[in-house]
């Protein structure tokens, strides 16, 4: 799928105060992230991948926030904004549990992307008999005192890829694309990055 708009950012939106309170939801709590790991083929049709640890992959902590009203209300209204202004207007019904992420120095996570939009990578969340599928991603930057961890795209043409970085801002910063964007983390090279990262759902595209 092409968009017109591949991201859209939203500098210095939620303030220092703010992210330093999300950041301590994570005290002790924080666990190595884990990845989809190659298991094979699936029939005739796709690899099948299975969550793993794989640090070749990715290298970082990771801890979910539920059921925390507060930070939703700080930034659904950015991801609302963000739908309409980049001219996407995806039709979004909810959101993943939160992700509070962790790099230190040597930390990265390399290029990959959170969802799909096909019916076949469709989930069904609490008693709601529909599927769903991640159509946004969002990512909050909720520190800038680090030295590398830039945060990455890679878009494609018929003839060549680019790599692009873009200026995101400092803390509280945020950017919003499509989910099946291709992004990464690239290699922290000095001090920790804190990041709190959301995935908001839909109906399978169509």
């Amino acid at each position: 799928m092409i968009s017109f708009n591949e991201w859209h950012m939203i500098p210095n939106a939620i303030d220092e105060k703010t992210c330093k309170k999300i950041i301590a939801l994570g005290k002790s709590r924080f666990a190595p992230g884990l990845t989809n790991v190659h298991m094979g083929k699936k029939e005739d049709t796709a690899p099948k991948h299975e969550s793993g640890l794989d640090q070749s992959t990715r290298k970082s902590d990771v801890v979910f926030i539920r059921n925390i009203p507060w930070i939703s209300e700080i930034i659904v209204p950015h991801l609302a904004s963000a739908n309409e202004a980049a001219g996407w207007k995806y039709d979004i019904i909810g959101i993943e549990a939160l992700q509070l992420t962790r790099y230190k120095k040597g930390g990265f996570y390399s290029w990959h992307q959170d969802g799909s939009g096909c019916h076949l990578s469709g989930r069904t969340y609490g008693d709601d008999p529909n599927t769903y599928v991640r159509k946004l991603s969002m990512t909050v930057l909720l520190n800038d005192n680090y030295s590398g961890g830039a945060f990455e795209f890679c878009s494609y043409g018929q003839q060549m890829h680019h790599h692009t970085t873009p200026e995101i801002g400092g803390t509280g910063s945020i950017v919003v694309f499509p989910a099946w964007m291709e992004h990464r983390v690239a290699p922290l090279t000095k001090g920790i990055r804190y990041s709190l990262v959301a995935w908001f759902l839909g109906p399978p595209f169509k």
